[in-house]
């Protein structure tokens, strides 16, 4: 049998193998895909970028989902060449085209004087958290960075806020705003599940943050207890969030906050329920229609009942509010294809979703390539019907 020097001399003898300087050549000329097979200790010391890490032991098993392409240019590094040999004449096995081992691997890059980044990475606690998010190759250790640096903003934690609420911070979400200024009422436990018997009384934002907290500590959460009007919306909406889900309950709320959304350029995760029927779909300003484009004026007050008045299946809210979150995670990690320029409308009682295509006015009077409000108006003036004047 060969040692492992006589395999290793076989297996470059039967590999291409390419240096430093040609490496550098090839990444800067772009078409290249480096895959680094080190261990995440040495990859967390240094890797070079644009790599994807793929640790020699897994190697088999997931560079199709790495690199799906095998007739993709691939270099292949370690630390010194060797593992990497063998992994160039692994991938050339399963079918790879052009595959080449850096020789002289990472630490011969580095002597080079080529540039290599220092990743920020989650510690062990964190890592076993996010353990299943770290197993998706489009969520992975920079996914799940990019959500705990995010902010999202909750307009109510009712009914739709929540299940949004929950799901968000358990995901790792790592800023959560939270805009409400009811209090948790006997009514409310059939449905909003964020809080509990024996916070009766207490103030919704405290007792959504309360149970934040305690599910995921990496969870900062800001509470606004205030109603969104025209006079906080800009001091609010000013605090940089990445995204907006809207819980809101009412006609006024849900025009004003697509108004102020619109002109500080953050897109809305929108949602509504009643009774057996939901609908969700995403306002992304310069791509796509706003809430005015779906809806022009509100309905009559008697064609637009509120669930106080006409009631909602408690469970409802729960799957329109889980719907809201995948959505603002999506806008988040920048994967998948969000509900912009779609409405998703959730039929409970014969369990059927139907999907109708949204387009943008170009005669809107906010999003519009001319528009004619530029200011905040009346908006509970609005939503009457008796016309609405800006509010200064």
């Amino acid at each position: 049998m060969p040692g492992y020097r006589e395999l290793l001399r076989q297996v470059r003898s039967e590999i291409d193998e390419v240096d430093a300087v040609r490496a550098s050549e090839l990444r800067d000329g772009g078409g290249t895909v480096f895959v680094d097979v080190r261990e995440r200790n040495e990859w967390d010391e240094g890797h070079i970028p644009g790599a994807v890490h793929v640790p020699r032991s897994y190697l088999e098993s997931k560079i199709e989902q790495a690199v799906p392409d095998r007739e993709a240019h691939v270099v292949v590094y370690c630390a010194s060449g060797n593992r990497s040999a063998f992994a160039a004449k692994a991938l050339e096995e399963l079918g790879y085209e052009s595959v080449a081992s850096l020789s002289g691997g990472f630490a011969d890059w580095k002597r080079n004087g080529f540039p290599f980044d220092l990743p920020r990475a989650l510690d062990e606690t964190k890592r076993r958290r996010y353990s299943r998010h770290l197993l998706i190759p489009e969520v992975g250790e920079e996914g799940q960075l990019r959500l705990l640096d995010a902010r999202m903003l909750l307009i109510g934690a009712g009914g739709l806020g929540s299940p949004a609420a929950l799901y968000l911070a358990a995901a790792g979400v790592g800023t959560i705003g939270i805009v409400d200024d009811d209090a948790v009422d006997e009514t409310n436990l059939q449905r909003q599940i964020v809080h509990s018997t024996d916070r009766l009384g207490e103030s919704k934002a405290d007792s959504a943050k309360r149970t934040i907290e305690a599910l995921n500590p990496d969870v900062a959460v800001q509470v606004f207890q205030e109603r969104l009007t025209s006079e906080n919306v800009d001091r609010i909406l000013g605090e940089g969030w990445d995204v907006i889900v809207d819980g809101a309950d009412n006609f006024p709320t849900r025009y004003l906050l697509n108004d102020a959304s619109v002109w500080h350029d953050i897109p809305v995760v929108h949602g509504s329920i009643f009774r057996f029927e939901g609908q969700t779909t995403v306002f992304q300003p310069k791509e796509g229609p706003c809430y005015r484009c779906l809806f022009p004026q509100p309905p009559p007050p008697e064609l637009a009942p509120s669930c106080a008045e006409g009631g909602v299946l408690g469970v409802l809210p729960g799957i329109v509010g889980s719907l809201q979150a995948n959505e603002a995670l999506k806008l988040a990690l920048g994967v998948g294809q969000p509900l912009v320029g779609r409405l998703l409308l959730f039929d409970a009682l014969e369990t059927e979703f139907t999907e109708i295509a949204l387009r943008r006015d170009p005669e809107c009077p906010v999003c519009g390539d001319s528009p004619t409000i530029t200011e905040y108006v009346d908006y509970v003036e609005f939503c009457q019907g008796t016309g609405a004047h800006a509010v200064s």
